[in-house]
């Protein structure tokens, strides 16, 4: 059916019928219709079909660079934090040379619903485009209709005229095709970047008139363009902001469409506060507001006697309110560390929340106990992620940024000055990271209309190494090599130990091994063997041979055709390489350790290579050596809090599975923090510690659990003993008797 609908150049009527279902704008008046984003339901057969179409023409646009570099919305590896860093930087190196910086906002109005459809036939007719793929555009285009449902009640059906459908997966793809030229008309010397339709452009100079004719060069070529292109500048909504330090500066005059654009101390650009000095502060102010708001749902979930379990509670952080932390921290996590402070009172109020732990509990105890970082750790880890995530992007438009180190020593001399970005993660960056080469990542992949996967042959069917004996593995091996004994065998395996990574290839008598930087993974190293043994087979022409690993991830993403590894890739690609010169070869998966010999020498020699191979690292590598090298980093302060109750009980941080009910994990949490209401409550009415009534010693969780002489009996009763650490009952997995030992003496109900 799609093939007669692309040959046939028909489109099925009832695919152009929508229904829009209005849901009010947060904090707008539900009286205005204005106020509603509209909801479109559209066929999912259509659906189907467009995401089929748009792969292609994404592929094709994104292979030969149609879409512009500056254009981040709805591209592979690109999101809003470009454009903020982007920004971000420009103003941080302004500031640097005491230069003025000015940012003009633009706002178009109803973009999508005004998107001119000619203007998308004539770009597809401009890039190259013929035959069956505008004439389905445009038969996708024409004569839309929709319909309002509110409830059960639905409104006449409406014929839209222009702009692109809403609700459907190719409207995107057209629109950034619709807009994309509006890049080309502003000048190189002005700034720019383009997030769909939110368009921002920039200058900085020493001079203000020099920035004034620039920026109004730029403006005026926009407003020429869209007045052809038949998108409509708001200039009531049009904001610019005018950043520098120095006071008592006049901000610039310029004008749209003969209309002053209007200047503010700061502006929401794409979910960011923007301050005219760039403190960031406004948007702290903003987002703390908006977190303590969303904590009153953790409040309503965390009774400490009825209330949701741990992990729930903390997935609905994670979910609501931590999500809002993160967005955009690699961006305002330059600001002051007292403004960033005052970010961290509701993270730690919403980890008492989940684990109900006594108010006076130790911020480090909190963080170990709920096995979640600092924000000011999570700050670092998101912020060289997505260093070296642009980094593994050759394409991407802040790569020469990073890698650009003109204004280095400016800033080593001028420290009062905020790095930018790129230089801020160069200061943070570990020595073990330096020197690291990224991969690079071709996001284009191979051309979808292509077959892309490889096949695997599993000798061994429903026999699993688990359930089965050595000796019937290796005889069903055997029989196999009868059935393909014209196939050379190679056998491949990748090792990875806490110091030592490793990949081995073995075949014909001979056996190759390298040793790869210890941020390789296991999956990593089983790749690079089966390329490198490609290109033995190719090295010595081959030409039928059979390639075995005991890694079925390894051998399911080459069988896959999503895969964006760059290392699946690049053995794809010279698989085909092979292929295309008359060799053949097959793969297939053995089992490991059951005694194949061939396996078996590929493993061994893996563990013990010596020859090191100097490899680009992948990005999903450096990224895993990102985080483990941030929980070290927690792991050694932690390690220095040795009068910390926890620590006694937990020296290493890991997640501890609690599978208690609500009343009964808050005891526990507060009993290994080692602050209760019993014995700490006197810190919040400032009062004396109380004191044993049996013995008179100061009464802590220590002297309850382990040396109150007075319930020796009990211990002996529940636990067997009357002499063990705190580890013994607080550990991983809590005594069993724990609870009703405390019921016992009369103090669980206390804690």
């Amino acid at each position: 059916m799609f093939n007669r609908i692309w040959k046939e150049h028909v489109f099925p009527d009832c695919w152009k019928h929508a229904f829009i279902i209005p849901i009010p704008k947060p904090g707008k008046d539900p009286q205005d219709p204005l106020n509603y984003r509209p909801i479109a339901l559209t066929s999912c057969m259509c659906k189907l079909f467009e995401r089929i179409v748009n792969v292609r023409l994404v592929h094709i646009l994104e292979k030969n660079e149609y879409i512009s570099p500056f254009q981040s919305g709805f591209r592979k590896s690109r999101s809003t934090i470009d454009n903020l860093i982007s920004l971000e930087t420009d103003i941080r190196v302004a500031f640097l040379k005491r230069n003025h910086l000015v940012s003009i906002f633009f706002d178009i109005y109803k973009a999508y619903d005004r998107t001119w459809r000619y203007g998308i036939m004539k770009n597809l007719y401009d890039l190259g485009f013929r035959g069956h793929l505008p004439i389905f555009v445009q038969n996708f285009l024409k004569q839309r209709f929709f319909r309002v449902r509110l409830g059960n009640t639905f409104s006449n059906i409406f014929c839209q005229e222009e702009g692109v459908p809403q609700g459907c997966v190719l409207s995107v793809t057209l629109f950034v095709l619709a807009i994309n030229p509006i890049l080309s008309v502003i000048p190189q010397t002005v700034q720019k970047n383009l997030y769909v339709d939110d368009l921002h452009i920039s200058c900085y100079a020493r001079n203000m008139q020099l920035i004034e004719r620039q920026l109004q060069t730029a403006i005026n070529n926009i407003v020429e363009w869209s007045n052809k292109s038949g998108f409509t500048i708001s200039a009531q909504k049009t904001i610019g902001i005018h950043f520098c330090k120095r006071p008592l500066h006049p901000d610039p005059e310029l004008f749209l469409s003969g209309v002053p654009i209007r200047f503010q101390d700061n502006y929401k650009f794409l979910g960011i506060v923007f301050d005219k000095r760039l403190t960031f502060l406004p948007h702290i102010a903003s987002l703390r507001k908006r977190c303590l708001r969303s904590l009153n749902i953790l409040r309503t979930l965390s009774n400490t006697s009825w209330g949701a379990d741990r992990s729930c509670l903390l997935r609905v952080y994670r979910s609501i309110i931590r999500s809002m932390i993160d967005y955009g921290s690699v961006v305002y996590g330059s600001a002051r560390p007292s403004y960033l402070k005052r970010l961290d009172y509701v993270h730690h109020q919403a980890l008492r929340l989940c684990l109900g732990a006594f108010r006076t509990s130790p911020i480090p105890s909190l963080y170990a106990e709920a096995f979640e970082p600092s924000l000011s750790s999570r700050r670092d880890k998101l912020s060289l992620s997505y260093y070296f995530r642009i980094l593994s992007n050759d394409k991407h438009p802040l790569r020469g940024t990073l890698l650009n180190g003109n204004n280095n020593r400016l800033f080593n001399a001028r420290p009062s000055c905020i790095p930018h970005f790129g230089l801020r993660m160069r200061n943070i960056l570990p020595d073990t990271f330096h020197g690291v080469k990224v991969h690079t990542t071709d996001f284009c992949g191979h051309p979808p209309w292509m077959e892309n996967s490889i096949s695997y042959i599993n000798p061994f069917g429903n026999f699993t190494k688990s359930d089965s004996n050595n000796s019937v593995l290796i005889s069903l091996f055997n029989q196999h090599r009868q059935f393909y004994q014209s196939y050379q065998p190679v056998f491949t395996d990748g090792s990875k130990s806490l110091n030592h990574v490793g990949c081995a290839f073995f075949t014909n008598g001979h056996i190759i091994s390298y040793k790869l930087h210890s941020f390789t993974s296991v999956f990593s190293s089983e790749i690079t063997a089966v390329y490198f043994a490609l290109k033995y087979i190719d090295e010595h022409e081959i030409r039928k041979s059979i390639l075995y690993t005991d890694s079925m991830s390894l051998l399911e993403s080459l069988r896959s055709s999503s895969t964006r590894n760059p290392l699946i890739k690049e053995v794809k690609d010279f698989y085909r390489h092979l292929l295309s010169k008359g060799a053949r070869i097959l793969f297939s998966w053995v089992p490991s350790h059951v005694g194949i010999t061939g396996n078996e020498l590929a493993d061994k020699s893996a563990k013990s290579a010596t020859e090191f191979l100097t490899r680009p690292i992948v990005y999903a590598d450096v990224r895993s050596a990102v985080n483990q090298w941030c929980h070290c980093q927690w792991q050694e302060k932690w390690n220095m809090e040795t009068n910390n109750k926890l620590h006694v009980i937990k020296p290493v941080l890991s997640y501890w599975v609690t599978k208690l009910n609500r009343r009964c994990d808050v005891v526990l949490t507060r009993l290994r923090i080692g602050h209760t209401r019993l014995t700490h409550k006197y810190l919040l009415f400032a009062e004396s510690p109380p004191t044993c009534s049996h013995c008179g010693d100061i009464l802590t969780v220590k002297h309850i659990l382990t040396d109150c002489v007075a319930v020796d009996r009990h211990r002996l009763r529940y636990f067997c003993s009357s002499s063990f650490d705190l580890s013994f009952l607080l550990g991983q997995i809590p005594h069993f008797n724990l609870f009703m030992y405390l019921k016992d003496i009369g103090v669980f109900h206390d804690i």
